[in-house]
């Protein structure tokens, strides 16, 4: 027998954060979220979506036990932009049975129709700095911290129930060189020149923030409003994605240009992976994990790429290299294994390009799926 159940009680807000923890135990690619930010979701002084979004929270048990989740989300200001009706889907996770993926997704469907929705797609997180996508390609690969994993089956189910495809998400594993060719430097030293660019400084991460978090925000805000699932990010939720990555940032993995008003003009930025520290700890930030990130951030044996904004008058004018040729040259101290791209939209050409200029392979895949619930 499979019951569906609205999250409502302490209880099932950990049962709902820590069921992943359990379906992938033996999955050696699987990388949990932090478990402090997870049960923050729920709480409303804490998760600053609340303030545009309906948000709700499904549980799944079969003969008693807890055999799946889903999170609903109408993402109003998603929706004000786009003029249309979605809910979207994140945080889904079922066991090996259809059925339970039939009512969990059916839940979210009703609960669509019932706020007026005629779309549920997914899976989308609140935002575009939150998770995106369901994993189609590369299940043998370890997930970076910021992405979810799931077991083939997923996407499988979710065909049968209806849900097509609307966007892919590519991942690529780049080799970065021994030193960047004489070209890219060249190219890059007569770009900085011609529109009198400077590469911003700081003394330490939160004087970075103090500086720049403004400008950079509204930048990010500039290059990617046209981009699929993104959102206006507002100066609450700056704050909460600041507080959520505070403890990864390195000035050696940052990266902004300023014009000669120091005017944020692009940025860049990335993580050192903290993939297999998160884990050991099954998504706990304990003293000993925190102390690991922390020497994580002094030597770096893989490295994430976030993402890479630039407004849109200096776009198609060589900022992109300028940004990957500055954090080549900050972090290459650190004999690095290998960079991991995270997701970039398959249709976005401007930065799939970039990776051509590297050894590289595409090693994961990502998908968001639609569903027209009224028609």
């Amino acid at each position: 027998m499979i019951e569906i159940k609205e999250v409502k009680t302490k209880k099932q807000q950990k049962e709902f954060v820590d069921f992943p923890i359990k379906l992938y135990k033996d999955c050696p690619y699987y990388v949990p979220a932090l478990r402090g930010d997870e049960l923050n979701l729920f709480n409303p002084k804490k998760n600053v979506n609340y303030a545009d979004c309906d948000i709700v929270f499904f549980l799944a048990y079969k003969d008693g036990k807890v055999a799946g989740r889903i999170c609903g989300i109408v993402q109003k200001l998603y929706n004000d932009k786009q003029n249309e009706k979605r809910v979207r889907f994140t945080r889904i996770d079922f066991i090996e049975d259809i059925e339970v993926a039939r009512k969990l997704l059916e839940a979210v469907e009703n609960w669509a129709k019932s706020k007026g929705m005629d779309i549920v797609h997914g899976p989308l997180g609140f935002n575009d700095l939150d998770r995106e996508g369901l994993l189609v390609e590369g299940f043998d690969q370890l997930s970076t911290f910021e992405a979810d994993y799931s077991y083939p089956y997923y996407a499988e189910f979710l065909e049968k129930l209806g849900y097509k495809k609307e966007v892919d998400y590519l991942e690529f594993k780049i080799t970065l060189p021994e030193k960047m060719s004489d070209r890219i430097n060249r190219l890059s030293d007569a770009v900085m020149k011609r529109f009198k660019l400077k590469i911003a400084t700081a003394k330490n991460v939160k004087d970075y923030v103090k500086k720049y978090q403004a400008g950079i925000f509204e930048t990010i805000d500039e290059a990617y409003r046209e981009l699929y699932g993104v959102i206006p990010i507002t100066k609450p939720l700056q704050e909460q994605i600041i507080r959520q990555f505070k403890l990864m940032l390195s000035l050696d993995c940052i990266v902004t240009i300023l014009d000669e008003n120091n005017r944020v003009v692009a940025f860049g930025f990335g993580l050192p992976s903290i993939a297999k520290i998160v884990q050991k700890s099954k998504g706990r930030l304990t003293l000993p994990s925190a102390l690991k990130i922390l020497f994580a951030k002094k030597h770096m044996k893989v490295f994430d790429f976030g993402l890479i904004a630039i407004r849109p008058e200096y776009q198609g004018k060589g900022l992109t290299g300028i940004i990957i040729k500055q954090m080549f040259e900050q972090i290459k101290k650190y004999n690095l294994e290998y960079c991991e791209t995270n997701h970039s939209l398959e249709d976005n050409q401007k930065i799939l390009l970039t990776w051509k200029n590297f050894e590289h392979k595409q090693h994961m895949r990502r998908r968001c799926y639609i569903k027209h619930i009224n028609s």
